[in-house]
């Protein structure tokens, strides 16, 4: 890895936190000098423009939830297993460093949706894949008999991420853990009783 690389890298790291807690509107240039000890000329000779510290935190910060994801899932055999895996990473992540500010979804997508097209194609695209990765789960879980064939694995899946960042979300806000723990306890059970067999 070349220093320009290098140098993206360290800005991406110290920046991710601030964008996921401020938001782009609300994390200023002075923050990122302030976070990185670089001057406005280092940032911006690495980087385009704020557009593009913005997405590039936003990779990151997804890339960081993915990884603590895949880590909770590696052990995990069965498909309620890995599910429940989803569940257990936001059940600890207003302690995690990643999601310790808010879920990189919903702060981003809360934002950009009007304001950021490119942010918001990004978000869009995050909220895609967690969608698909879920429905393949469910649909694992069908094909190796362990979930009902009836399930409609799409549906459930949206059910899901609506309840995790649903629970999630509230809890940020309230500073009350019971709302996402309520959440992922009804979302268990619903998985034993509606998915398994």
């Amino acid at each position: 890895m070349g220093k320009a690389e290098r140098t993206r890298k360290f800005i991406t790291e110290k920046t991710a936190p601030l964008f996921n807690q401020k938001g782009y509107a609300g994390t200023s240039l002075t923050d990122m000098t302030d976070a990185t000890g670089l001057t406005k000329g280092s940032i911006y000779g690495n980087f385009a423009d704020k557009d593009e510290v913005a997405l590039a935190a936003f990779d990151y910060n997804m890339s960081a939830l993915i990884e603590q994801v895949r880590i909770r899932q590696a052990s995990e055999r069965t498909a309620s297993g890995k599910l429940k895996a989803f569940m257990d990473v936001y059940r600890d992540g207003l302690q995690s460093p990643v999601l310790s500010n808010g879920c990189p979804i919903v702060n981003a997508g809360s934002e950009a949706d009007d304001t950021h097209v490119k942010l918001n194609e990004r978000v869009n695209d995050a909220l895609g894949r967690w969608h698909k990765s879920i429905s393949a789960i469910i649909q694992q879980g069908k094909m190796q008999g362990e979930f009902r064939e009836s399930v409609n694995s799409t549906g459930f899946a949206s059910l899901m991420i609506a309840m995790i960042e649903g629970g999630f979300t509230l809890s940020k806000i309230s500073g009350d853990k019971s709302y996402l723990d309520q959440a992922l306890d009804q979302l268990e059970r619903l998985i034993e009783t509606k998915l398994r067999r």
